[in-house]
């Protein structure tokens, strides 16, 4: 990798690396497709990971504002706030040019894009990077992927968890130390291509067969598309689910029917924990998550025929927090040795 010399710590860096960033970050009325802003906040960073300004909004997301147990944002303290559209030209601003970084940024960026396509704009974003991903790309010895535990890492003291504003500022005080590691040990960083949403509709039309609902992407590419091709698991499958047990890399899952986290977010996490994503149910599939089992969908009448376990979409969840290690694998930060 070419190396620039930078002349404030006469320390190299790769002249590959992005000119700037913007560290963001959103809560939202919740997880679904469908669900809305109702914070943002952005901090603006240099080449180095140095900040440069930061932006903080509320947004009123026009409907229930969701977990105010988790986010403290009541119908009362958003009913003056802005609507997206007003904040959309200001956001641009401060993400045009800059790669999008967040913790978990395939969900804030879903999030902004979908908003902006509500508002009949596009999102000025190229690129995301992820600082889960960056963490596993350093190795850091951190003890699961949460925010708190990567700002514990670096020593970052948060001040109010869930507080756009602050999650954002621990987050940028967190990726300048990794950022600045992964420049001195050459590592690339995990850029990811982000592609803005052209249209949005909230209430999409019934998915034809064998399709899964999604966007209008760039392009003008169809408003449904086909399953989404992943790589092949590089575990072996050690049979079903066993109920009441731990998930362990290499099961088979599949989904069927509407999930309230977006299905792509879904399947992401699953095979971030090593399983393996199945596109139909047969005898080797370990698992069927689906929020309607009585449905006579082809994939649950095939899990009755077959006894394949079930479960919800909320206990799925709760299983992905500790996944057996395949055997013969050294377990990952979080995860569970394969002895259990």
């Amino acid at each position: 990798m070419t190396m620039l010399e930078d002349h404030s710590t006469a320390a190299p860096w790769p002249t590959a690396y992005p000119k700037g960033y913007a560290v963001v970050d959103v809560e939202t009325t919740g997880l679904a497709r469908d669900d809305r802003i109702i914070s943002a906040a952005v901090y603006r960073l240099d080449y180095r990971g140095d900040v440069e300004d930061h932006w903080y909004t509320l947004v009123n997301p026009e409907r229930d504002p969701g977990p105010v147990w988790i986010h403290g944002l009541t119908s009362d303290v958003l009913a003056d706030a802005p609507l997206f559209p007003d904040i959309a030209a200001e956001l641009s601003e401060r993400l045009d040019g800059r790669v999008l970084v967040a913790h978990n940024a395939m969900f804030d960026w879903s999030m902004i894009a979908r908003e902006y396509a509500r508002a009949e704009r596009t999102a000025p974003v190229q690129q995301r990077l992820c600082t889960i991903a960056l963490s596993k790309e350093l190795r850091l010895p951190l003890p699961n992927h949460k925010l708190e535990s990567l700002a514990a890492h670096f020593g970052v003291v948060q001040q109010r968890a869930h507080h756009a504003l602050d999650d954002a500022r621990v987050l940028a005080e967190a990726f300048r130390p990794s950022l600045r590691a992964a420049a001195r040990d050459g590592v690339r960083l995990p850029l990811l291509e982000c592609r803005p949403l052209t249209e949005w509709s909230d209430s999409p039309p019934a998915p034809r067969a064998g399709y899964q609902p999604s966007y209008r992407g760039a392009g003008g590419a169809s408003s449904w598309r086909p399953s989404r091709k992943r790589p092949a698991c590089p575990y072996p499958n050690p049979g079903r689910y066993e109920p009441g047990k731990l998930l362990r890399q290499g099961m088979r899952v599949a989904f069927s029917g509407d999930t309230s986290v977006d299905r792509e977010l879904l399947e992401d996490r699953a095979v971030e924990a090593g399983l393996h994503i199945a596109t139909s149910v047969s005898r080797l599939t370990s698992l069927l998550v689906t929020n309607d089992p009585d449905s006579a969908t082809s994939k649950t009448v095939k899990a009755k025929a077959f006894g394949t376990p079930v479960v919800d979409e909320a206990a799925f969840t709760q299983l992905l927090r500790d996944v057996v290690a395949a055997e013969g694998q050294a377990p990952r930060h979080g995860q569970v040795p394969a002895d259990g």
